[in-house]
Formats: structure tokens, sequence, C-alpha cells
């Protein structure tokens, strides 16, 4: 049923709408009806006090028709006001006067038939809790429901306020108020239906804006959603188009971000499987091309040594690549756990120097070493900076013309061992600067002059510096040379030293 974040929010904003309404109706409702009551009864003392400071006031109102008309004029304005009954009562539950001449006429039968009436105009509680209480004391009196049987054929209860009033410092009777409590509780019904009729009105927009609210977000959810769809299939020139400014939008910006990722790295595979096909296509071709021919009769013997050398070659160079490619994967996988010691790096760079003599003496290359000091001690896998400083090296004898220069340098510096290699070959174009860390590339004036190249090498020495937390920097000129310099850390026996 809730199968979408559509359907869900909606549920969830709704069920929040109806359980606020449900407990604030019942807090108001509640509330209403204790305000109701008491503002009612704070009326009807207040009320209750003006009459009797008038009856005070007047006390012979019984032997003054004027004063007596008056009187019956103030309790009926009173009694259509507080909409109650208003009884004055003498000391011995007499009524002696309602706003007419007769007061049984203004006691309804049912509640009449609970009193006493001793002829025409004479009525009287039957009860004496009905107005001993409020005559012993100078206190107004408060009662509810059915006033000791008064209100017993209503049905209902009553709310009775009994104002006493005083004179010469004596009670000579009181005020009732009286009225039915659902009439009193009418005005909190009024208020409450105001209450229903406004939280219909406030639900109604609140499920617009809901349903208008919980679309602006599961719209984009979907959008990003069926883009997912779209480049799973292998579609990745999709992108979502979402401008809000919240975790929507974040979440827009870092898939637009994931699938450019993809792509290039869908590109890159692609690019890799090019490399390496045409890479194990160019010696698998010569190899078979020359076993054919020697096989075929078409090479004569003569030649068989010649050819066999060159397939030799090729072999050894398919042989690089397979290892140069394991070796670069293993690097990327994690595979390969680096050995940190403590060595001369100085030493490291004579060995390299040394294993590439033969190549540095046929092209008459000058070999320059300036070491900071003679012996420089670094913390790091010592095989793995030896194939750092052999490829590189091995890179600065391929591009360096007969006669060139090479420098290597070696020094302490900022809490850092700095190890560069500068050849005065032909250098580098500054738009491929950035590009020579890719598998296989090759500049065209590399391919021209170098054969046997794997276009691996850079690709690996970039990743043995990485995994051990150190960079590496080139700077290079077209026909000036090139200069590789890349950071190690220092042995602990140096950053004694220092």
């Amino acid at each position: 049923m809730f199968n979408t974040i559509f359907k869900r929010l909606i549920a969830i904003f709704l069920a929040i709408l109806i359980f606020s309404f449900v407990v604030t109706g019942i807090v108001m409702y509640y509330f209403l009806d204790n305000f109701v009551s008491n503002e009612k009864q704070k009326e009807f003392i207040q009320s209750g006090e003006e009459i009797t400071a008038f009856i005070s006031e007047y006390s012979d109102y019984a032997d003054n028709p004027i004063i007596t008309k008056t009187m019956r004029n103030l309790l009926k304005i009173y009694a259509d006001n507080t909409q109650s009954y208003i009884w004055v009562v003498d000391t011995e539950g007499n009524i002696t006067m309602t706003y007419k001449e007769l007061p049984e006429l203004t006691i309804p039968p049912a509640i009449l038939s609970n009193m006493k009436t001793d002829g025409p105009g004479r009525v009287r509680f039957l009860d004496e809790r009905q107005y001993k209480k409020v005559m012993s004391s100078k206190n107004v009196v408060t009662e509810t429901g059915d006033f000791y049987g008064l209100f017993s054929e209503t049905h209902e209860p009553w709310l009775v306020i009994a104002n006493p009033y005083v004179y010469n410092g004596k009670v000579q009777g009181a005020v009732y108020f009286m009225s039915p409590m659902p009439r009193i509780k009418e005005a909190r019904m009024t208020v409450f239906k105001l209450f229903m009729i406004s939280i219909g009105v406030s639900a109604l927009l609140s499920i617009v804006l809901i349903y208008f609210f919980s679309l602006k977000i599961s719209k984009p959810l979907k959008e990003i959603n069926n883009a997912a769809k779209i480049i799973a299939s292998g579609e990745f020139k999709k992108r979502v188009d979402i401008k809000s400014r919240d975790e929507i939008g974040e979440l827009a910006t870092s898939f637009n971000q994931m699938v450019t990722a993809l792509e290039n790295l869908e590109d890159m595979r692609r690019g890799f499987i090019a490399n390496v096909t045409h890479e194990l296509r160019t010696p698998m071709t010569s190899i078979r091309g020359f076993v054919g021919g020697i096989l075929d009769g078409t090479i004569p013997p003569e030649k068989h040594s010649y050819y066999l050398n060159i397939v030799s070659d090729e072999t050894g160079r398919l042989s690089r690549l397979i290892n140069d490619l394991l070796d670069l994967s293993k690097m990327e996988s994690g595979e390969i756990k680096l050995i940190y010691r403590d060595f001369d790096i100085n030493e490291l760079i004579r060995r390299c120097i040394i294993n590439l003599e033969n190549q540095i003496t046929e092209k008459n290359l000058g070999i320059e070493a300036n070491f900071q000091r003679e012996e420089l001690y670094v913390n790091a896998d010592a095989d793995g900076i030896e194939r750092v400083v052999i490829n590189l090296l091995h890179n600065a004898l391929k591009f360096t013309p007969q006669g060139g220069k090479i420098t290597l340098s070696s020094l302490r510096s900022r809490g850092k061992v700095y190890v560069s290699i500068e050849d005065t070959g032909v250098g580098i174009d500054k738009d491929e600067i950035d590009l020579i860390w890719e598998r296989f590339y090759k500049s065209d004036k590399s391919r021209s002059k170098d054969k046997t190249g794997t276009g691996l090498g850079l690709a690996i020495i970039k990743n043995i510096i990485n995994e051990h937390k150190q960079e590496i920097k080139v700077e290079s000129e077209v026909d000036k040379g090139t200069k590789f310099t890349f950071t190690l850390k220092p042995s602990f026996k140096e950053k004694n030293d220092e």
C-alpha cells in the first residue's frame, strides 16, 4: 500500500496532522469545560454582589413599591444577561422576590414540584440544606448537581451560586443564581464547533500543502531513480537537473558527479582494453609473421637466427607488459604490501646507475650526482623505491640524445627527503604533462624514439609513491629536458640528527 516515498510521506503527514488535531481538540474540550464553568461562576458571583449591594442599601424594599419594582426590573435584566434564574431568599428559605410579583410564575413546574407552596406568592425550600449553609455565613456558596433534590425532576445537573446580603452586620438573606449545566456548556459547544470548523478548513489546506510538498520531495527522487536505471543500462550521458539547495540538491549534485566518474571510468576501461589490445597485437603479429615465415620456408635458413632474435625480443616485450599489468593491478587492489625499513637512498641511486651502466656508456651520456650529504637515510619500501628510480632513470636514458646529461640529486628539507632525476632530453609538451601518468600513454616523441616500452612505467611509479603517501611532480620544457622529483619520509635516525 505504501510502496512509494510519496505515499509514505502523505500517510506520515496525515497521521501527524490527525494526531495533533485530536490532542488539541481533547485539550480544548476539557479546557473549555472548566473555563466556561469558571467564567459562569465568576459572572454569577459578580452579578450577585451587585444585587446584594443594592438590596443591602434598600433593606426596606418590601415596603416601598417603587424600590420593589426597581428590584424586579434589576433581577429581570440580570436574569436575561446571565441566562439564569434569580431568586431572593430570606433566612427561613422563603423566596421573597423574583422578577415577577408571584415567584412561582418564574419557577418551572419540574422545580416547583420539589418546593413547598403555602399559597399564592408563598414558595419556600423544602430542605434546610438548600439555604442554612449560606445563611449561617457571610461567604458565597457554590453547589452543582440536583441541589439536594430541588432539580431532580429536570434530570440534569445545575449550577447554583448563593450570594448572602448583610444588613447591620447580620445576614438577612441571599440572592440565588441558578442555571442548568447543559445551558452553561452551550457556549463551550459553540466555541468547540467553531474550532472543529477551523480544523476542517485547516486540515483541507494542510492536505493540499502536504500533497504538493510530498510531490516536491518525491519527484526529484523519482527523477534520480529513473536516471539511475538508464545509467545502469550503460548510458552514461544521462544527468539529473535538480537545482534545489537542500539535501536532495546535494544528492543530485553527488549523483551527477558519480555519473561523470563512472563515465570517465568507462572511458578509461575502454581505452585500457584498446591499449592492451594494441600493445599485445603488435608483438603477437610480429611473432606470428616471423615464425610462420620460418616454418613455411619464406625466410631462408641463414636468416633464421636474426628473426628468432626479433621473436625473442617481442616475447620479452610481451612478458614485461604482462608483468607490469599484473603489478599495476596488484598495486591498485592493495595486494602488494609495502615493507618499510631504513636505508641509504644515495646508495640505492648509485646501484641503479651501475645497473644501467652499459646503456649509459652506449649513448655516451654524462651522469652527475648532487648529494647534499654522503649518506641520507629514508624510511620506505626499498624494492618499490628502487623500481621508481630505475624506471625514471630508464626514461631519462631513452629520451636523452647522444652526449646528453642526466643529473641525480637528493637533499633533506622541511622534514622530507627530495629525490630528483633530471635529463637534457626531448621534454614534454605542457598539454601532455597531466596525461603522462595514465596507463599506456605515450607522446608522439616517445613513440618515435622507443618501441620497447609498455607505457605503464609512470603509472606504476605514481602508484608506488601514492602508496608511500608521498608526492611526485614533473617539470619539463620541450627540447630542453625533464625533471622528476619525488619525496620520501626521512628515517628516525635522520629526524634525530636534524
